[in-house]
């Protein structure tokens, strides 16, 4: 098996340093390379994304440098490996989901709550856990965590302190594009907002997205209300009108949306608020990066946003 994997930065390659823990070069490839003369990882060609992020720094252009780089060595390589940062995996993991339409190999997004220059690190397991995943796991895109392997469009982080830190829905549908060759989409430049609603919130965010904003995400409570603030119906009928798609997720992490089910809910579908069922937040922000680069058309757009690409929401 040929293999590459991808070091875009995160917890895993970090080092002490007087503000902190930060990335640093040397630390996973140092690891890999000891590991491979030992006989405990498969060999693996190793490319670095320069510079290397914290993840919290990891912005839709970092999405984008990663997908080339598979898009790129697709047909060179079996099977890939990304060790990233954990705060925004599943944004990212999402994102190759989406990017990589017609992808017939296996990718395998992992990282590590704690550096590998700590004692007790959970890297050496996860990385050895990614590599071996790598050489089995069917064509497309997943988290390898504390020892599940996860759909990567349904992945989300559930605890901020404990090893095993990651979560995802169960989905019988493969965790990419299905597509006759592989094509490799980018996401848009574009002003998305992520907005919750909130017991007596000012409206001003929401108006201030509407009118300026290219998407919004909006967390409604539970299967899909909102407070009936007339500043909040402003903003929704501001967003139809500029053609600014509003995708509607739940502040819960379990359940997910079913739109009209209240009637506190009503002016979300009056304004034609895309009703995002199960799927994350971290998806439907990927989602929506993608789907605004992919189509200038509205009513292409919303279509696209209602319907499952690579099994990141389920219609019943």
């Amino acid at each position: 098996m040929t293999l590459l994997l991808i070091h875009a930065g995160g917890t895993i390659g970090m080092i002490q340093t007087s503000t902190g823990f930060a990335p640093a070069p040397g630390v996973v490839e140092d690891h890999i390379r000891d590991h491979i003369a030992s006989g405990e990882l498969p060999p693996v060609d190793i490319r670095l994304l320069e510079p290397l992020i914290d993840s919290a720094n990891a912005t839709p252009e970092d999405w984008d440098r990663i997908a080339r780089i598979v898009h790129a060595e697709h047909d060179r390589y079996d099977a890939f490996v990304v060790t990233h940062g954990t705060d925004t995996l599943a944004y990212t993991s999402a994102a190759l989901c989406y990017a990589l339409e017609g992808l017939v190999k296996p990718v395998i997004l992992t990282g590590s709550m704690l550096p590998l220059t700590v004692e007790g690190s959970d890297g050496p397991r996860n990385l050895r856990d990614a590599m071996k995943q790598a050489g089995t796991a069917p064509p497309g895109v997943r988290v390898q965590f504390a020892g599940r392997l996860l759909h990567g469009a349904r992945t989300r982080k559930t605890h901020s302190r404990n090893l095993d830190a990651f979560a995802a829905d169960p989905s019988d549908v493969a965790p990419r594009r299905p597509g006759s060759t592989l094509q490799l989409h980018s996401p848009a430049v574009a002003d998305i907002a992520v907005l919750a609603v909130a017991p007596g919130m000012s409206d001003t965010l929401v108006r201030h997205a509407a009118a300026l904003c290219d998407g919004i995400v909006l967390r409604c409570y539970g299967s899909g209300t909102v407070p009936q603030l007339e500043g909040l119906r402003q903003a929704l009928a501001t967003a139809w009108e500029r053609q600014c798609p509003v995708v509607a997720v739940s502040q819960c992490p379990e359940g997910g949306l079913a739109l009209g089910t209240y009637s506190a809910g009503e002016m979300l579908t009056e304004f034609n608020v895309v009703d995002g069922r199960d799927i994350t937040i971290e998806a439907a922000y990927a989602k929506l990066a993608y789907v605004l680069a992919e189509t200038c058309d509205f009513p292409a757009r919303l279509e696209k946003l209602q319907q499952p690409l690579c099994g990141e929401l389920t219609l019943s």
